[in-house]
């Protein structure tokens, strides 16, 4: 036996489980028709394979019609989903994993125009900033029919095998009946707060009902809304004894922050840039005044600081779930000792930002997540030994170089610079994206591991490569940045790699065109206000920095506002010329009618980049398959045998930026299901 204080067993009431780690509920917005089908069930099988002692699915299962989904959530309304359910159980349980899942009434936090079109309903007329739907003010019958409909939900999920049910409170409609902020109700259901915590109580009462005592119970919830006059953290205390003293639930999971605004939503659950385990200290609070169960996660990327929370009787279940998304075997890695092979989690949070934006959730880095039926997560060997060589050593070449070497070719890199990274190195010079090296970092140890042969400071050509007898050429040589995009004045502008690389020096007056919405225009605005210049972003979108999303967006408006930065959308920079030591800048829009001018001293274009793919066309006529790619081969998982050319001697491909200007994920996802049958 183990003496990790991560592998210790833990006993909840009458369900034993097998360590301390958990995934907390979460939607990945992999259901299809609002049921756990083929996707959603290997995704969450892969976690309960990979270790974990249990697993939650759903963030939110929507228990009534009334709570339409907004991030694609399950329906636990439809009688329907019951056998979707038992089978997604089962396979859990067979990797020896616990399994719940999370059932919500959104109350506000959704929209009218979605599913049925009913009113959205609350304890208030208060609309949620995030969702922008104004509720009805709940009458008694809404009360009562879903209380009703929480317990129907209860009871199918009980029938489909579920170990138990976490009721989904903080920002959801039981924390708006909890928090004084959002519940104008009279009555019993309004007013004090023993009559605020009425509604989450009668839910209790009504699911323990159909589900017996045999039956985990629990709550998600905020015991410190961190807003002004709404449940603060001595009520949040009182809260979590009320809840431990009624005797209908069986652990608490705790919260810190409120939900209702993109900022908010930030620091309850942070990403890269901000500090890890911000709320650790305050769970390890509610469970020495509750002497409880408590669960707890956010921003629990690595195993030493979940080490810590156990060891140090912070929480009784640790929850890793963004980590378990970049990498689900991490229990298993442990328990083996290879805690050096975890695939870290950088806290991107490419995975929540596309689920806000309607997105199914993807892992920046690990291409395998969510993709379980078609990507593996671990690497076959091939059947035959080949000499793969790859130029550009940024995350696309060194996804390839991992990949390829795993199946147990011979693997040689080429790299025009000194270090690896690519645009991943560029984007790591700001504070707040650091993080994003390890995305470097990790591969590089994997490859040095398997073996591959790097050659750095080396432009390769056509000979250097044809001397070392490939099998296969994959050309990884990312883009440049593209700044050709005014109709006069191209020469006088520099890129946003300029700035963040501190190639070039920021003017004091400086104008960023930004019409490609990704971090760079953003990390050169920032770069640039700290020197205390004067900062306008144009974009001719009618929103800022789409690609950065919602999430992302919010450490740099906090930065960049204080720095009185200037937000300009639907306008679009067209030309530029030179006026002494002054630059003007003349503006135009979309929408057609607008000429406008700016005297600055600086222009900065983000725009993308374009390939840089000179290398791949010299190597094209050489190569059997001219360097096609078939793209049904590709998306059903066989290997490439396209052959065009019966003198060639390699095949060859390009891969991430070398073909279009795209991101980090694509780039690897690029060589994932490329090099994996090679």
């Amino acid at each position: 036996m183990s003496n990790d204080p991560l592998l210790q067993p833990y006993t909840l009431k009458h369900l034993t489980l097998r360590n301390r780690i958990i995934v907390t509920s979460h939607e990945p917005a992999y259901p299809e028709d609002g049921m756990p089908k083929e996707r959603y069930r290997a995704y969450t099988v892969e976690r309960a394979r990979g270790g974990v002692a249990l697993t939650m699915t759903a963030g939110s299962a929507a228990v009534s019609k009334d709570s339409p989904p907004v991030f694609n959530n399950l329906l636990a309304y439809k009688d329907e989903i019951v056998p979707w359910i038992r089978e997604m159980t089962d396979a859990v349980h067979e990797e020896g994993a616990a399994i719940m899942i999370q059932l919500t009434h959104l109350g506000r936090r959704t929209r009218w125009d979605k599913g049925d079109w009913l009113p959205v309903v609350a304890p208030s007329h208060h609309r949620e900033a995030s969702h922008r739907s104004f509720p009805k003010k709940m009458e008694d019958w809404d009360i009562e029919r879903i209380i009703r409909d929480f317990a129907d939900a209860a009871e199918r999920m009980k029938a489909g095998g579920m170990d138990g049910v976490e009721l989904e409170a903080y920002g959801h409609l039981i924390d708006q009946f909890n928090s004084p902020l959002t519940n104008e109700l009279d009555g019993p259901y309004g007013g004090s707060l023993e009559n605020r915590m009425r509604f989450c109580f009668d839910v209790f009462k009504a699911m323990r009902e159909r589900v017996g005592d045999d039956f985990i119970l629990g709550v998600r919830y905020t015991a410190d809304e961190c807003l002004l006059g709404g449940t603060g953290k001595a009520d949040g205390i009182e809260i979590s004894r009320r809840l431990r003293d009624s005797g209908l639930i069986d652990y608490l999971n705790v919260i810190r922050g409120h939900i209702d605004t993109d900022a908010g939503l930030t620091d309850v659950i942070p990403i890269q840039g901000m500090a890890n385990s911000p709320h650790l200290d305050f769970a390890g609070e509610i469970r020495a005044a509750t002497q409880f169960p408590t669960f707890h996660a956010a921003k629990i990327p690595d195993v030493a600081t979940a080490r810590h929370a156990i060891a140090a009787g912070k929480v009784d279940m640790v929850g890793m779930t963004r980590a378990h998304m970049t990498d689900p075997h991490i229990v298993r890695k442990i328990i083996e000792k290879r805690e050096e092979d975890i695939r870290p989690c950088v806290g991107a949070n490419y995975c929540l930002d596309r689920i806000y934006q309607g997105g199914m959730a993807f892992c920046i880095h690990n291409a395998a997540t969510g993709r379980e039926q078609t990507m593996p997560h671990t690497i076959a060997k091939a059947d035959t030994r080949k000499k793969v060589v790859i130029v550009g050593a940024g995350p696309a070449g060194l996804e390839a170089a991992r990949v390829a070497a795993e199946r147990g070719h011979a693997v040689v890199v080429f790299e025009a610079a000194n270090n690896p990274g690519g645009q991943i190195r560029l984007t790591a010079q700001s504070e707040r994206r650091r993080e994003m090296i390890s995305i470097i970092d990790w591969r590089m140890s994997q490859c040095e591991k398997l073996g591959v042969t790097f050659h750095f400071n080396n432009w390769a050509d056509a000979d250097v490569i044809a001397a070392e007898e490939p099998d296969v050429v994959i050309i990884a040589t990312g883009g440049l940045p593209h700044t050709e995009v005014l109709s006069k004045g191209n020469e006088l502008v520099v890129s946003s790699w300029d700035i963040i690389s501190g190639d070039v020096k920021p003017g004091s007056n400086v104008l960023i065109f930004d019409d490609a919405g990704d971090h760079a225009g953003l990390q050169a605005a920032e770069f640039i206000a700290k020197t205390g210049a004067r900062v306008e972003i144009m974009t001719p979108d009618r929103s800022f920095a789409p690609e950065v999303m919602a999430m992302n967006l919010v450490p740099y408006m906090r930065s960049l506002q204080k720095l009185d930065v200037t937000f300009t959308v639907t306008y679009r920079l067209q030309s530029a010329e030179k006026s002494g030591n002054q630059i003007i800048a003349h503006v135009g829009s979309d929408y057609g009618g607008v000429e406008k001018q700016r005297t600055i001293d600086q222009i900065v274009i983000n725009h993308g980049t374009i390939p840089l793919d000179d290398l791949y066309f010299e190597m094209k006529p050489g190569s059997k398959n001219l360097g096609e790619v078939s793209y049904d081969q590709l998306i059903s998982g066989a290997p490439q045998t396209t052959e065009r050319n019966p003198a060639g001697t390699y095949q060859l491909f390009r891969i991430g930026d070398a073909v279009a200007a795209r991101n980090t994920h694509a780039a690897i996802y690029d060589a994932l299901r490329l090099a994996k049958d090679i």
